[in-house]
């Protein structure tokens, strides 16, 4: 379930703003958002959320994004500028902080029951 709403969540931001910025195809920008998804689910939240707190995650969440949107802008010839990439990863900053305190609000009530 955690995975689907980050997925939900990424999606619409990272979909939206490459579509809108960049011109990008609808289904790539899907793909884009689903592979930044599962990488930044599994490296992120899986591995440096369970072993720091929710500051040293969301930054690396951040960073993971820039540089993959960087990677994907650069590979796929999006025209996608060094600001756009850092407002879209800004945009995600913000939205990933508040989802890991969901996630650490779950951790901490099912400890608790």
């Amino acid at each position: 379930m955690k995975f689907v709403l980050k997925w939900l969540l990424n999606g619409v931001i990272v979909v939206t703003l490459l579509m809108y910025y960049a011109d990008v195809p609808f289904i790539n920008a899907l793909i884009a958002a689903t592979a930044l998804t599962l990488i930044a689910y599994f490296v992120g939240d899986q591995v440096i959320l369970r072993a720091t707190n929710n500051a040293v995650a969301t930054l690396s969440d951040a960073i993971l994004a820039f540089l993959f949107l960087w990677l994907a802008s650069y590979s796929m010839n999006w025209a996608l500028s060094f600001g756009e990439i850092l407002i879209i990863t800004l945009i995600l900053g913000v939205a990933e902080w508040f989802l890991h305190r969901y996630v650490l609000q779950g951790k901490l009530s099912v400890q608790t029951s």
